[in-house]
């Protein structure tokens, strides 16, 4: 199963991406990468690892490059304009498949642009499944209620990250006044550099139960 190159039309132009499209699909999952102005794109390990484990769970999936990054037009924004573009990448994933039910999934600066696109649909009457936030830049997101309030929340978050600080993580989680499940990876980095397995492991089961 091999992903497909597409390209979507997104607000400040074409979004380069990655589409994978299985017959009996459970769900469908959007995924969207680290920070753009400092190397991220959706070839990165981590968001590569989490396609393939939704890929396993039985999920069609989509990931892209925001504006600016790969072969998608526009420049960076760093903000607002990240969540516009994984907006259009959902509309995109929805109009395809209108009857499945969505999941999210963010690393890193991509932890606050599914978070508050997860809102967004929300707001606009998409019931989300699951929202994944892995090493998550918290610290962006605007506040606690800007994250969607229904479907399930976890939060996966390495004990020594370099790049998130992993107490910030915690003390946002003790503060977020909906259920949700943290999970600490015990001596491992941002990159999950050796752990990507472990990775794999903790989000398996939550997806195929």
């Amino acid at each position: 199963m091999r992903e497909t190159p597409v390209f979507i039309d997104g607000p400040a132009g074409q979004l380069e991406a990655l589409y994978l499209d299985i017959e009996e699909a459970k769900g469908i999952a959007l995924i969207c990468h680290p920070n753009p102005v400092q190397g991220g794109t959706m070839l990165n390990k981590v968001i590569s690892t989490l396609q393939r484990t939704a890929r396993d769970a039985g999920f069609i999936t989509l990931r892209f490059n925001y504006r600016g990054v790969g072969a998608s037009a526009g420049s960076s924004d760093m903000g607002e304009g990240e969540v516009d573009d994984a907006q259009a990448a959902a509309a995109w994933l929805r109009s395809k498949h209108p009857e499945l039910p969505m999941t999210l999934f963010g690393f890193s600066f991509g932890g606050f642009v599914a978070a508050t696109l997860g809102g967004r649909l929300e707001a606009q009457g998409e019931t989300l499944s699951h929202l994944f936030m892995v090493a998550p830049a918290v610290m962006r997101i605007a506040t606690l209620e800007a994250v969607p309030q229904r479907g399930t929340l976890t939060l996966i978050q390495p004990e020594t990250d370099e790049v998130v600080d992993p107490q910030v993580v915690y003390d946002w989680s003790d503060k977020l006044p909906r259920p949700h499940e943290l999970l600490k990876v015990a001596e491992c980095g941002h990159f999950f550099h050796g752990k990507l397995t472990d990775l794999k492991d903790l989000i398996l089961p939550r997806l195929s139960n």
